[in-house]
């Protein structure tokens, strides 16, 4: 039933979102002297939602909307050192080992030895590649997309390189926005493993009913059951 099965990267084989959170705490804490942690937080993800456009995704992206943050809070005042010290902030979370979630080792394992894989994620180019380098399965995935967006036009035209029909596609990832609704919109079929902590500017409301392609699961353990209960329907 499925000649291709796509995997989203960041939040779905392992954490990415954690490290923004805990990084914008640090910048709470550096800023402190000039803003409330809520104005931080706020400014933030104003800086993030109209940088998108430009920056893309990624670290890289956000450390430069940190620093705007940082000089619009400050008026001005934020000092070299401090500038500085955001630029640290990002210097470490690009050098964090990649630590894949509980059960993704196995069930990728076990995955690729019925169906071709592939990995379609967004982000920095040079970021994605040495966390894909990193995590000790990048071997299993037959191709590897990555993407400045991922939208329905952007899915369409991988499946279109790869001459595979959106009604026999299968992604799975963490991101409603991302990995499911334009996946579903195109014909093909999704499944969503959320976690604990989501970017505000990735969420999105569900829409009309799509249980027949849209399935959720709580951890990936549980995909290869489901991907052979699809096949056997």
């Amino acid at each position: 039933m499925f000649d291709m099965i796509a995997f989203d990267a960041d939040d779905t084989l392992w954490p990415s979102e954690t490290l923004y959170v805990d990084t914008k705490n640090q910048l709470k804490d550096l800023l402190s002297r000039y803003a409330s942690r809520e104005d931080v937080e706020q400014e933030l993800i104003a800086r993030e939602r109209s940088n998108l456009s430009i920056y893309g995704y990624g670290i890289k992206g956000f450390t430069l909307s940190m620093i705007e943050t940082a000089i619009g809070l400050s008026k001005g005042k934020i000092t070299g050192n401090e500038v500085l010290k955001i630029i640290g902030f990002a210097k470490k979370m690009l050098s964090l080992e990649v630590d894949l979630f509980e059960h993704v080792e196995d069930t990728i394992y076990e995955l690729v030895t019925s169906y071709p894989l592939m990995i379609i994620t967004k982000g920095d180019l040079l970021d994605q590649e040495r966390k894909l380098s990193n995590s000790g399965i990048s071997d299993c995935f037959q191709f590897i997309e990555i993407v400045s967006e991922k939208n329905e036009d952007i899915y369409k035209r991988v499946l279109e390189k790869y001459d595979i029909d959106p009604g026999r596609f299968l992604m799975v990832g963490n991101s409603l926005k991302s990995d499911i609704v334009p996946v579903v919109a195109m014909g093909g079929f999704a499944v969503h493993i959320p976690t604990e902590v989501n970017w505000v500017l990735d969420e999105v409301q569900l829409s009309g009913d799509r249980s027949d392609r849209h399935f959720e699961l709580e951890n990936l353990v549980l995909l290869p059951s489901l991907i052979e209960r699809l096949v056997d329907e």
